[in-house]
């Protein structure tokens, strides 16, 4: 068998998630695919693999260009994986759609006083099964 890194390593080294343990339960939910197909933490991944990598409402598509266990500097991160034209372009329309649901959201005033939170607190209980 050649030569590989595990991918929850590889997740961790490339800086997708702060520890190996997050990558391990991401992987394990489903939350990576290797290749298209649901993998284990011990999978191992060699240059040329593709991963589908959801993390909230992020997702990226990339592909393994370097091997790397170590976790080290975001430039040297950043030198272990190419992201697809795809996935970058739905990323940055996913942040415009998230920008401009932002800006469109109600924005109070002020800050509600202690009649107003009382207020608030009774119409949820008393609207509770309606909403």
């Amino acid at each position: 068998m050649s030569e590989g890194t595990r991918i929850d390593s590889w997740l961790w080294a490339a800086r997708f998630f702060k520890t190996r343990s997050l990558a391990k339960q991401a992987i394990e939910g489903g939350k990576v695919q290797v290749d298209g197909a649901k993998a284990k933490p011990s999978r191992t991944v060699q240059p040329g693999t593709v991963l589908d990598i959801r993390k909230g409402e992020q997702r990226w598509t990339v592909v393994v260009e370097g091997l790397g266990n170590k976790r080290g500097p975001a430039r040297a991160a950043e030198q272990l994986y190419r992201e697809t034209e795809e996935s970058i372009a739905a990323r940055q329309q996913g942040a415009e759609q998230r920008r401009l649901a932002r800006v469109a959201a109600p924005v109070p005033d002020h800050k509600p006083n202690k009649k107003e939170r009382r207020d608030l607190a009774r119409f949820r209980r008393d609207h509770e099964g309606d909403l």
